[in-house]
């Protein structure tokens, strides 16, 4: 059995376990209070982050990016990454985009902000930085909404990873009831969709120690 370390709130930890859930692969997930800095946990990424994955043979793999690419290289048969090489350029772009620009526009500045600070002791939150997470995320929404306009999924006609990567973000910031849904339905009917496959589940289940999410949070119809 696989094991996988993660924490709530990481955007590139779900990002992981969706693409493990897609592909079909057993895995044990365990919280990591990478804070705490275990010296077992540093002993398997010393960057102590996570995700961390461990292979059922014992093989250790970490930071998101190449653990994505391990899994979508070692696990073909149900690629995420698809078609001829234009296709997946549009499919490893929006990948960059989610975990780029809008992890650093909107995610670092709400997520990190409101829960990060709190679980690291590290202070209040700015609120300079929660100001512009809110006004920037409309413009990732309508984003979405434009892809949406002219696609059925963000890179495509299928799903892909470039799904997965945007919702995950997504998850963690309407866990703090931090989407302004109303006024972005093309976004909105896109991530009911997401959110409903058999692989997102799991995530919505997931509660935050002390934080408790909105009441919509795992609801599948919103």
């Amino acid at each position: 059995m696989r094991t996988f370390f993660h924490l709530w709130l990481s955007p590139v930890a779900r990002k992981i376990r969706l693409i493990l859930r897609e592909k079909g692969l057993d895995f044990d997930p365990v919280i990591e209070r990478v804070w705490e800095r275990r010296p077992e946990f540093m002993a398997l990424n010393p960057a102590a982050e996570v995700p961390v994955l461990i292979e059922a043979d014992g093989r250790v793999l970490s930071d998101g990016t190449a653990i994505q690419e391990y899994l979508e290289e070692a696990y073909p048969d149900k690629p995420l990454i698809y078609g001829d090489v234009h296709q997946r350029a549009e499919i490893r772009r929006l990948v960059g985009w989610f975990d780029q620009k809008f992890n650093r526009e909107v995610t670092a500045n709400l997520v990190e902000e409101k829960v990060g600070k709190r679980l690291l002791g590290q202070g209040q939150p700015n609120s300079q930085a929660m100001k512009a997470g809110y006004a920037n995320i409309h413009y990732h929404l309508d984003y979405i909404a434009y892809l949406m306009d002219r696609r059925r999924y963000l890179a495509g006609e299928e799903f892909s990873l470039a799904d997965i990567t945007a919702a995950t973000h997504l998850s963690c910031l309407d866990y703090l009831g931090d989407v302004p849904w109303e006024g972005h339905e093309g976004a909105r009917d896109w991530y009911a969709r997401v959110k409903s496959r058999p692989s997102f589940r799991p995530l919505l289940a997931d509660r935050v120690p002390g934080i408790a999410p909105v009441q919509h949070y795992d609801d599948l119809d919103f």
